[in-house]
Order: C-alpha cells, then sequence, then structure tokens
C-alpha cells in the first residue's frame, strides 16, 4: 500500500484577485475614514496578500494605506518545538500603530495560534484602537483551538485535520493558487 497526496485546487489566481477586490470595497464600506486603517501582513503568505489589497484599495479610492509586515516566530507557542534555531526575519513596520485600526492579514486561519502569537506582537508596537482580521482561506471553526474569528474572509474551507491548505504566490514563484492536499490510499 502507497500513501499518496491528492490535490485540489479551491482558488485559481483569478478566485484570488476577486476575492482580493471584494475584500477591499468590505474594508471601504466598514470604514468611513481610512486615515485610522493600517494593514499588516503576517510574514510570508500574509505580507503578500496586505500589499495585493493595499493596491486594490488604492485603486478605488487613490490613497495607500500604510502596509507592514509582522514576524511572529518569536511568539509562537509551539518555536521551541520547531529546532533549537527557529528562522527569524524582520518586521516590517515603518508606522505608529498607536490609535489604529489595524487590520492583519494572512493566508489561512486554522487554529488560531498565529493570530494570537500576531497579536501578541503588535501590542509589542503599540496601542491599536481595534485589530480586524482579514484572510484568504477560514478553515471553519470545528478546528479553531482559540476563539479568533475573521472580520473579513475570502473562502471558507471544512478541510479535515489532516488536510493541508498551501497557498502558492507569484512573489515566491509560483502560479497564485490554493490547493489542499489530502492522503489518498493508493492500492499498488
Amino acid at each position: 500500500m502507497k500513501l499518496e497526496r491528492e490535490k485540489k485546487v479551491i482558488l485559481s489566481q483569478r478566485d484570488i484577485d476577486q476575492a482580493l477586490k471584494r475584500i477591499a470595497r468590505q474594508i471601504i464600506s466598514r470604514h468611513r475614514f481610512l486615515k485610522d486603517i493600517v494593514l499588516v501582513g503576517i510574514r510570508t503568505g500574509g505580507s503578500f496578500l496586505a500589499f495585493r489589497l493595499c493596491d486594490e484599495i488604492s485603486k478605488k479610492l487613490d490613497e495607500k494605506l500604510p502596509t507592514g509586515v509582522l514576524d511572529i516566530n518569536l511568539y509562537r507557542d509551539d518555536w521551541t518545538r520547531i529546532g533549537p534555531n527557529p528562522k527569524l526575519r524582520s518586521t516590517e513596520i515603518p508606522f505608529s500603530i498607536d490609535d489604529k485600526i489595524v487590520i492583519l492579514v494572512d493566508d489561512v486561519l486554522f487554529t488560531g495560534r498565529t493570530i494570537r502569537a500576531a497579536m501578541d506582537a503588535l501590542i509589542d508596537f503599540g496601542r491599536p484602537k481595534k485589530i480586524e482580521l482579514a484572510v484568504l482561506i477560514d478553515r471553519g471553526e470545528e478546528q479553531r483551538e482559540l476563539p479568533i474569528k475573521a472580520n473579513y474572509v475570502a473562502k471558507e474551507w471544512q478541510a479535515s485535520g489532516s488536510d493541508t491548505i498551501n497557498v502558492y504566490f507569484k512573489e515566491e514563484g509560483f502560479r497564485d493558487r490554493v490547493v489542499v492536499e489530502g492522503k489518498k490510499e493508493n492500492l499498488s
């Protein structure tokens, strides 16, 4: 018996582009004054999405929101399990988040632990007025380990705990797409 990964594309490049346009419209309609809004993408996938979301908003309003990148590795509750030398990358938030509405951006919301770590990291940079969450994929609340819910969701996908959702980005040399990968028993 040989185990093989079954792959299913759940968002294409076009779907991702449309989803970002829809989330940009939702942000604009929810917030009358965008001068209080900043976008912060969680490294790595969330940062790509945050800058794309910034571009979509600026196309609609001819205004660029301050956009930054947050590395959460030191804030993870499992960092001691990922090896003796966790890979640290830079956080780039070249603006104040004090009294701002910070929209955290990530690619996949699963257990909620990444978002918890991101909120802990953000607080080290200041005191936001409010934190909202925008995600490309929400794996659903059944597998959530913390009480975290996204304000803006491109697609909800109920995947089993053994399935992996991989997001591929052109910024990393791939074709944009979201793929669910699960185990498929192949008798041969």
